[in-house]
Formats: C-alpha cells, sequence, structure tokens
C-alpha cells in the first residue's frame, strides 16, 4: 500500500502484525503506576474502542501489557510502515491545502529527528505529546485528507472526535490539551487521566503541531542570552571567553549551545542521557562532547585563557559542574537550567547521586524515594547556584519551573518577603520588558515546498521587509529589530533547519503582517513554490498566561488568571486562523500554565490576505493591551503608537496612582 493510500485508510482494514519498539530510538521513561485495577480496566476497555471487537481479545492482552510495561497504551503495533517526515504538501492526500498543511505540521513534529520520543508520539519536554496514541494519528490523518473546506475537526486532548459542518472562515482544526477542570489539575491527576487515555499534556508547539526542531528555542535562548551578557557586561565589553552554565540537551533544551555560539561565548552544557547529548554533538548542535570532569575543567580554563567561543556538551549531572566549578575558583557570568522540571517526577529532572539509569528505574519502581532524591538535590542544586551568585553570577530561570519546584523542595531560592524568588525568570528582567510589553514575539513559517530555495527566498523577503520597517523605527525598539535582521541575515550560516524548512524571528504586529503579506503575494505570483505555514510559539506576547514564565513582569495581581489566553485563541479562530489549539499546561508543568496556540496558511489569495491583517493585528495587540492594563510601560508605549496609526483600535490604558495615596490610607 502507498503512503496516500494508507493515510486514507485511517485504521486498518485487517489487524497489522504485532511490532517492537526501535532499539534506535529514544523512548519515554516507564511512568508512574497510579491506576487501581478497575481503573486499568477502563483504561484498556477506552483503548479498545478505536478497534472493532473481533480484534478484541488480541488486542485487550497487548495494551493491559502496555499498561503493565510502560504505564502508557501507546498502541506501537498500529506506527505506520512509511517513514515519517514533513513531505511536500503536494504529496498528502486531501481535498484542501489547508488539511494538507496541517498533515505535514503533525509529521514533521513526529519526525524522529525533530522528536524526542517519537515511538511514544511525544515531541519534546518529556511528556509533550502530539496523540495519546497511534490510532489517533491515523484517524485524525484520514479526517484531515477527507475533509472539505466547510468541515471543522474538533480534537479534545489528541482524540479526533470527528468532522463538524462549518464554513469556509472557520478554522480547519480546533485542538483542546488536558483542560482540566481546575481541581483536578495536578501532576498526579495528569498521570492517572493520561494513563486512562482522556487527557494529555501537550506542551506548547507539540500539540498544536507548531514545533520546528530546536530551531525556535535557539532563537529565544539566543536573543536572551545576548540581552543577559549585555546586562552584566561594560559597554563595549565581549561575551567571548566568557561562561554560560546550564543543564538539557533534549528536546528544547538541546538549543542552548547553538544560542551560545550564536551569542559568542563558552557554553557549558551538561546532560544526564548519553544518547541525548550524542544526537546534539552528531547534529552538529554542540562542538565538543566531554563525559571526564577533569577533562571538562582543563578545557573550561583553556576557552576562558583563549576567550573562546565554543560550546561543551559535559555527560553527567549539572548540580557536580556547579561545585566543581566553584572549588576550581572559576568564575561564572550567566546560568541558568532547561531540565524539564514542569515534569520533575517522570523524567523531567534527574538527580545528583543516581545515574540515569538508576533514576529510570527508581522513578516507577518507587516514586515516593525518587521525589524525595529530586528534592534533595534540587536543594544542592540551588545552595551551589548561591555560592556562585555571591561571586556574581547572574543566574535566571529559563521558564523550565526550576525556582518553582526548588522552592517547594525547601532550597534557599526565596527573596527576604519570602514571596518572590530571589532570582529573577528570564520573562522578568529580559523578554517582558524588552520584547512581549512592545508587541515582539516569537514568528515562525514553514515552506510547504519543502524547498531549501524556498525557505532562502522567504527570508530575503523578511530582510527586505525588517530593513523598510527599521528605517522609522523608535529608539525603543532599534535594538529589537537590529537583533533580528542579524539574526535572519546569518540563519543560513547556522544551519538552523531540522525537519521542516522553517525559521522564526521576532516581530511585532507590524512586523508579522507586512513579512505575511509579502509571503502571500509570492506564493500568489509564484515566486514561492507552495504555500507557507504561519505560526507562533505560544511563548509569545498574548498567546499564553503563566506566572511563573510568559506573565511573570506583570504586577497587578492578575498573573494568576487566564483570560488572555482564552480570549486569544477565540479571537484569532474567528479572524481567520487555519487551525488554533488551547492546553492546559507547557514549558512550566500541569496546572501552572494555560496556552493558546495558531496556524495559518498563506495560499496567495485575497481571503488569505484579508485574513492575515485581521488575525495578526489581534494576535499580538490582544497581549500588548493586557499587559498596558497592568501598568507596564513598555506595552503603554506599544498601544499608543499602535492606536495612533489605528484609529479603529480603542483601549482603556491605566492611570496611574502616586504611592503618597495609598500610603496615607493604610
Amino acid at each position: 500500500m502507498d503512503f496516500k493510500s494508507e493515510i486514507l485508510e485511517g485504521i486498518p482494514k485487517s489487524l497489522p502484525n504485532r511490532k517492537q519498539r526501535s532499539q534506535s530510538l529514544s523512548h519515554a521513561p516507564k511512568r508512574k503506576d497510579i491506576l487501581s485495577l478497575d481503573e486499568k480496566k477502563l483504561a484498556v476497555r477506552n483503548a479498545l474502542r478505536y478497534f472493532p471487537q473481533s480484534w478484541h481479545p488480541e488486542l485487550s492482552k497487548e495494551f493491559a501489557e502496555e499498561l503493565e510495561e510502560f504505564g502508557r497504551i501507546y498502541m506501537y503495533r498500529f506506527i505506520p510502515e512509511y517513514d515519517m517526515y514533513a513531505r511536500p504538501i503536494s504529496e498528502y492526500p486531501a481535498k484542501t491545502a489547508q488539511a494538507a498543511a496541517i498533515m505535514l505540521m503533525i509529521q514533521n513534529n513526529l519526525n524522529p529527528e525533530v522528536a524526542q520520543h517519537p515511538e511514544e508520539l511525544i515531541t519534546y519536554g518529556g511528556n509533550g505529546a502530539v496523540f495519546q496514541n497511534w490510532a489517533q494519528y491515523l484517524l485524525t490523518m484520514q479526517f484531515l485528507a477527507t475533509m472539505t473546506e466547510e468541515q471543522t475537526l474538533h480534537i479534545y486532548s489528541g482524540h479526533p472526535m470527528g468532522l463538524f459542518p462549518s464554513s469556509k472562515k472557520a478554522p480547519r482544526v480546533v485542538v483542546t490539551n488536558g483542560m482540566m477542570i481546575p481541581n483536578h489539575s495536578k501532576p498526579d491527576d495528569w498521570e492517572k487521566y493520561n494513563a486512562l487515555g482522556v487527557t494529555q499534556y501537550g506542551q506548547m508547539t507539540a500539540g498544536s503541531y507548531m514545533y520546528i526542531g530546536p530551531q525556535g528555542i535557539v532563537h529565544g535562548t539566543t536573543i536572551t542570552v545576548m540581552n543577559a551578557f549585555r546586562k552584566v557586561l561594560k559597554n563595549g565589553e565581549s561575551s567571548k571567553g566568557k561562561i554560560f552554565l546550564t543543564a538539557g540537551l533534549g528536546g528544547m533544551s538541546g538549543a542552548q549551545p547553538k544560542a551560545g555560539n550564536i551569542a559568542e561565548c563558552i557554553t557549558v552544557c551538561a546532560e544526564v542521557n548519553p544518547s541525548a547529548a550524542q544526537k546534539r554533538y552528531e547534529q552538529g548542535w554542540v562542538d565538543e562532547l566531554l563525559e571526564d570532569m577533569d577533562s571538562l575543567v582543563e578545557r573550561i580554563k583553556l576557552a576562558v585563557k583563549n576567550e573562546e567561543v565554543v560550546s561543551i556538551a559535559y555527560i553527567g549531572n549539572v548540580v557536580h559542574v556547579w561545585e566543581r566549578l566553584y572549588d576550581e575558583n572559576i568564575f561564572v557570568h550567566l546560568g541558568s537550567d532547561q531540565t524539564s522540571l514542569h515534569n520533575p517526577w517522570a523524567g523531567g529532572y534527574y538527580p545528583a547521586g543516581l545515574s540515569f539509569e538508576e533514576s529510570n528505574e527508581l522513578m516507577s519502581s518507587n516514586a515516593t524515594l525518587f521525589k524525595e532524591k529530586v528534592q534533595e538535590s534540587l536543594r544542592r542544586h540551588a545552595k551551589a547556584i548561591n555560592k556562585h551568585s555571591e561571586k556574581g553570577c547572574y543566574f535566571f530561570d529559563y521558564g523550565n519551573a526550576f525556582l518553582l519546584e526548588a522552592s517547594r523542595a525547601g532550597a534557599d531560592v526565596m527573596a527576604e518577603n519570602n514571596i518572590d524568588f530571589k532570582y529573577p525568570s528570564y520573562v522578568q528582567d529580559i523578554l517582558g520588558p524588552m520584547c512581549f510589553d512592545y508587541g515582539f514575539g516569537p514568528f515562525r513559517w514553514v515552506c510547504t515546498s519543502g524547498k531549501p530555495e524556498d525557505l532562502q527566498r522567504t527570508d530575503q523577503i523578511a530582510l527586505t521587509v525588517m530593513r523598510k520597517i527599521e528605517k522609522t523605527t523608535p529608539m525603543e525598539i532599534q535594538q529589537q529589530m537590529m537583533d533580528n535582521i542579524k539574526w535572519i541575515e546569518e540563519a543560513e550560516k547556522n544551519k538552523l533547519v531540522v525537519g521542516s524548512q522553517a525559521r522564526i524571528l521576532y516581530a511585532d504586529a507590524e512586523g508579522r503582517a507586512s513579512i505575511a503579506e509579502a509571503f502571500n503575494s509570492a506564493v500568489k505570483s509564484g515566486e514561492i513554490s507552495a504555500p507557507i505555514v504561519l505560526g507562533r510559539d505560544h511563548h509569545d506576547v498574548s498567546g499564553t498566561d503563566s506566572p511563573y514564565r510568559e506573565t511573570s513582569n506583570i504586577y497587578d495581581g492578575s498573573k494568576f488568571t487566564a483570560d488572555m489566553a482564552i480570549h486569544n485563541v477565540i479571537g484569532d479562530s474567528f479572524r481567520g486562523a487555519t487551525w488554533v489549539s488551547i492546553h492546559n499546561g507547557g514549558g512550566v508543568g500541569w496546572g501552572e500554565v494555560i496556552n493558546g496556540g495558531f496556524g495559518m496558511v498563506l495560499d496567495g489569495s485575497e481571503a488569505a490576505s484579508k485574513k492575515l491583517k485581521s488575525m495578526l493585528f489581534f494576535d499580538v495587540n490582544n497581549g500588548i493591551a493586557r499587559r498596558s492594563w497592568a501598568r507596564n510601560k513598555e506595552a503603554i508605549f506599544a498601544l499608543k503608537r499602535e492606536m495612533d496609526r489605528t484609529p479603529e483600535l480603542n483601549i482603556n490604558l491605566p492611570n496611574f496612582v502616586e504611592d503618597e495615596v495609598l500610603n496615607s490610607i493604610f
């Protein structure tokens, strides 16, 4: 059976042979054994509803074995025979270009070169899932292949509920992930209900089909690291030979060494999983790979002496690195952490003192003891960072819930008021006031032809647009413009593409709409050979309500509300998005954040031109309005500037209260 026929078939007509897991791929750790006997029966019952009754006697035993061995029912038997990667859009069986583009994006998320645990349908973060099982994938692809322009596919946490009549102006797909009743949104709830097969953790761009490999996080990390060095170095001082120490080389975190190279520093990145470190080394995302601590110390000393720009991966625990560099009196300029601490008890963080293999065994065999080990390691981790901080190291939380989980472990990370953390989130210090409040955030696109020459053409188009805008850009956002112009100028040289032919830059509403309109015109004229998919990370101006990350620089008390993200996804849906998604969790953990995202297909049509102007304008300015109402001065500046340009925009602006007025009454 050829690729198109297999897609159109959906669930196979005859029961395929049982498959063994690939030995060459990274696999998700065994999940917690959290279900009662009756709940395990329910999990198998839920899984069997995808298949005819005649298959149930055989599949029931198999699914029960998977549940026992892996803690989840993945349905490995139904992994497709064809290779998984983003094909050119013309190769997909579909009645609409929009549906074919979504199929392309789904397959890119599951490409073994892109995905962290591809056979478990996990793209990154240890548990960021595209689907819960392979039956959901097969049915979703079949629905997309058969849908018309007047149908919408509704997906409930990976499960394709089905096609509903809608209209050409409606989104083709609406995705929700993990939208739990609030009192059932704790980490163990995710374990339980995911094991039952009724919900999943979609992270940000995993469950919304918008992951473009590590390039997206490379850009965000580059912007963060460059601006962090600007905060700590003297004017004119180079970052060459200065140390950036961090941890994590998995899906998202694997971007850090590449970002460090672009930011021109010494990046030292520890990773406990040897295969993850080796994968990044083989992909060229890290320059050197070391396993011996003594060798690491000597290599760092040499790099500092020679003022090198180099990225070094160390296979081992970062806690040991922090401690050893302190003992060696090696000054660390920047410190962070990008282990998946939103998922601390199931492979997101590996404790010092246990090997990678020992940890994987303990987290399933004795979850209570493993949690104790993790929290003990977090206290030790924070203690080492504190020592470096006292010497002048600038440490920032990169939004992975490191400080949150360290505080819950009783680590010394709290400020004197015992409310705030002693270290800032990178959003509080850098991306919030410097980017998000001004409307700058991660705008990305994918060339559905799969042709590198189309991506090169889009780079040139984006550069032309940005250079034109930069000529009239106010001083407040000149740095953002120049950083992103430089980023695109060097993008091809930095070899950022993994998987789909995709690119990312930070732009505001004006930049996003202008670039998108130029792309749409190029598709219409044939200058670009196939449609372009627009999207963004949810980690943006208005897509995400996350009190410990995206909205951590909101100080009016509303950072624990989620109205902005909900309005974002609803507003995008009727302004022209091709698909929209809303997630519980993502980046900082289940129950800690609400994420809204979108995808938009530019097919060269007049309809696409109208949609992109309306949707991109709202997608950005919704967030600026909220940030302005929180009294963020940068957002007020951006909003006033936008209202001057757009008379139809009429937003409430805050009145400021003098401290003396409040102090006089309390």
